[in-house]
Order: structure tokens, then C-alpha cells, then sequence
């Protein structure tokens, strides 16, 4: 299956009615519930996914929605379907730190060939689509995204999660025989940075979601990285699938595959 520029054009329009839904909540009272799983939900995320699936069913008909907040109803592709993720960095987003995302991804035979990634509070658009490239927009310019080759001579650039990581992080990075820096950023940003060269390796050990990683992996592949488990599988999709990924690391080189395989035993 391909995706037209068009379609992927269309995706962002998308993503970005969800983000003025959002933003119009974030200046304000923000109003706060708890999940069964006790992260938080809030009325941000609700109305931004009512947006999102609205719009999807009425520009891309018959096709499975499979988000955070929702489910379509009725029979389903388990071929081909959308993943959403209204508001990743939930946390974030209640910090007001900026770093929340807006996240829509297209899954064609457990690979993800479209994503977008739209950080409104930082004025960042992240899209890709297989076959076409990676970009991010940043007001009116629009660049193509390229990750950065890893010299062995130069500190590791690490990047994880501002919320979760915890002890298993720590002893990874305490393992490390290379020199390194570590920065934190929120949601699927992270990947993105990889994308634009800022960053070489995101390792993630806590639980994420499907929802959580499909679009921004597909940033962060089209841009000439790689997203992995822990035997060095690329990370794929599917509603047959549990919900919950495996352990992974986004890398901005491939070569850092080995180096995580050896740390991580």
C-alpha cells in the first residue's frame, strides 16, 4: 500500500484541528480524570480524539480507528488501520512544559507507513510517509529530516523519557563503556530529535503503547533510523497484537544495535 503526498498533507490538516482543540484547554483550568490505570486523562484528549476520528471517518471511510481514548466499532482490517494517539505526554501537557504531541499513524501489514507527529506548543510538525521522506515544518520553512551518523569519538548523545525510565535506565547508563550525554524530552518527541540529528539512541525499558511509538517510528525510520526490541526485531503493529510493546531502542544509527544487544544482556 502507498500513500499519496496528499494524503499525507491531509493527515497533518488533521493533526493540527486536533491541536487547536487542545490548545485552546492548555492556557486554561485544565480539568483532570483518572484512568483505570491511573495516568491521567483530560478534556484536551477527549475532544482532540473527537476530532481526529471524526475527520479520519469522513476523509479516509472504512478504514479501523485503534486510539488511545477510542475503538471503531462494527467489523475491522486487521491489515490495515490507523493508530492515534490524541494527546501523548499527557503529563507533560499538565506540566505545561510544551513537550505534548499530537500523534496519528497509518499501519499497513504490521508496519507503520505513515506518521505524524505535531507538537503544538513548540510549533513543530513532524510527518513521514514510506516512499515519500521525513520533514518537520516549523512555521514556513519545511525541511527534509536526516539522522546523524555516530562517531565512536564523540560523546553518545542518549535521550529518555522525562517521566519514566527509572532504575533500569540508570544501570544501562551506568554500563555504558562510551562516553555520553543524556537529556530528557516528553513524549514521542524523542524519537523525533533522533530523527533531526539532535540525539543518537532513545532506550525505552518501562511499558509504552502501540499509540505511543507508531507515528513518530516512522519519522525516525524515514529519516534513516531504526526503531528495535531487544533482539534487534524492527517494532511492528497490529490490532491481533497486545497493546503493549516489547522493551525497545530507537537508534539514529545502526550500528549502535550492537552496542545496545551487549549493554542490554
Amino acid at each position: 500500500m502507498r500513500v499519496t503526498k496528499e494524503q499525507l498533507k491531509t493527515l497533518c490538516l488533521i493533526a493540527k484541528a486536533a491541536a487547536r482543540e487542545i490548545m485552546s484547554v492548555y492556557g486554561n483550568r485544565i480539568e483532570t480524570w483518572r484512568k483505570d490505570d491511573l495516568s491521567p486523562l483530560t478534556e484536551a484528549d477527549l475532544n482532540a480524539d473527537r476530532v481526529i476520528r471524526r475527520e479520519l471517518e469522513k476523509l479516509f471511510p472504512g478504514f479501523f480507528i485503534l486510539s488511545e481514548e477510542s475503538a471503531s466499532t462494527g467489523c475491522k482490517d486487521e491489515n490495515t488501520f490507523f493508530l492515534v494517539d490524541p494527546l501523548d505526554g499527557t503529563k507533560e501537557f499538565l506540566k505545561r512544559n510544551d513537550e505534548f504531541t499530537v500523534n496519528i499513524a497509518l499501519v499497513n501489514e504490521g508496519q507503520v507507513i505513515v506518521g505524524v507527529v505535531l507538537a503544538p506548543a513548540l510549533g513543530q510538525l513532524f510527518y513521514a510517509a514510506r516512499g515519500l521522506g521525513a520533514w518537520v515544518c516549523e512555521g514556513q520553512r519545511i525541511r527534509a529530516l536526516r539522522v546523524s551518523s555516530y562517531q565512536v569519538r564523540t560523546p553518545l548523545r542518549v535521550i529518555g523519557s522525562r517521566s519514566h525510565g527509572g532504575e533500569a535506565l540508570s544501570a544501562w547508563l551506568a554500563r555504558l563503556p562510551e562516553e555520553h550525554t543524556f537529556v530528557a524530552a516528553g513524549s514521542s518527541l524523542k524519537f523525533c530529535r533522533i530523527a533531526e540529528g539532535q540525539a543518537d539512541i532513545y532506550p525505552r525499558f518501562g511499558p509504552t503503547s502501540q499509540w505511543d511509538t507508531a507515528a513518530a517510528q516512522c519519522v525516525l525510520e524515514m529519516a534513516g533510523g531504526a526503531v528495535v526490541d531487544l533482539a534487534g526485531r524492527q517494532l511492528r503493529y497490529g490490532l491481533e497484537r497486545s497493546v503493549l510493546n516489547p522493551e525497545f531502542v530507537a537508534l539514529g544509527s545502526p550500528s549502535l544495535i550492537s552496542l545496545f544487544d551487549q549493554e542490554a544482556e
